[in-house]
């Protein structure tokens, strides 16, 4: 098991897709090359090199109330 720092984390990026109630958590740059369903509705995608780079949850607002969901920079999460 490889072990992604948090410095590769810090680009992360969270989409929403209100048409297709899609929630896209990018942990990182890359193409995905495959994927992985982790359970129903929610899919890893990994990079050819197996690691992974995206979170996809499907049925987005049936799993997660949106408006609760909160994202801090690396800034606020220190202070």
């Amino acid at each position: 098991m490889q072990i992604v720092t948090l410095k590769e984390v810090v680009l992360m990026k969270i989409k929403y897709s209100k048409e297709a109630d899609i929630l896209l958590i990018e942990l990182r740059d890359g193409t995905p090359a495959d994927s992985i369903d982790l359970k129903e509705g929610v899919i890893l995608h990994l990079d050819k090199d197996g690691l992974p780079l995206e979170i996809e949850i499907l049925d987005a607002s049936k799993i997660a109330m949106l408006k609760e969901i909160s994202v801090m920079t690396p800034i606020e999460a220190a202070g």
